[in-house]
């Protein structure tokens, strides 16, 4: 059976998703996350797209991008990306063939139900992600993730991230927006501590 074509359109925000190859931990250590930044930098200075948010855990990444009114197709964004990588990772091991485990899964928030509170509660979510695999306590803690540029007006992480509009109408100050973002936090944490009977038991479509 064919696969259905991606929905591919411009100005919307993507949910993107993509597991190394077998779910394999290739992307430990953190040197293997670097080449991915590094990916996608170069792909920010080849591309017009905005980069709301991404994490990385051993074996897998989210990233959230929003595509411009002339820039590329998502699919065109996430298949540089995952390509560049690639080859930063087999030149590093001398290696060849893929190191993703098959294309990348998506989804249009502006589709979903309650897009303002799904990207809200999707940013937490996704900088959450090595919190439930055990590799870190706090989200904070995260130097491969964008979540402190939601947190901190000042902050430069390794890549450039944009705050989305939906964050932006939070209220008219940072701290104001902050302070909102803050409770989609709160609201994070009590949904995971009712879930928590065990992880697996968490409900989220990439989970």
């Amino acid at each position: 059976m064919a696969r259905p074509l991606r929905i591919c359109l411009p100005e919307v925000t993507y949910h993107c998703y993509s597991r190394c190859i077998e779910t394999r931990n290739m992307l430990s250590p953190d040197y293997v996350k670097d080449m991915a930044i590094e990916a996608i930098n170069e792909a920010m200075e080849v591309y017009d797209f905005e980069l709301i948010q991404l994490e990385f855990v051993e074996n897998h990444f989210h990233i959230v991008i929003r595509t411009t009114k002339d820039g590329p197709t998502i699919s065109r964004i996430m298949q540089y990306i995952k390509a560049r990588t690639t080859e930063k990772y087999n030149r590093a091991h001398g290696r060849t063939g893929t190191l993703w485990n098959e294309r990348f899964k998506c989804r249009i928030i502006e589709q979903s139900e309650n897009p303002v509170n799904y990207l809200l509660w999707l940013l937490w979510y996704i900088a959450y992600n090595p919190v439930r695999k055990g590799v870190i306590k706090n989200p904070r803690e995260s130097s491969h993730g964008g979540i402190l540029a939601y947190l901190h007006e000042d902050y430069q992480g390794r890549v450039k991230i944009t705050h989305h509009r939906f964050f932006m109408e939070l209220g008219d100050t940072f701290a104001q927006r902050v302070r909102a973002f803050l409770q989609f936090e709160l609201s994070y944490k009590e949904y995971l501590i009712y879930k928590m009977g065990s992880e697996h038991n968490i409900n989220h479509p990439f989970f």
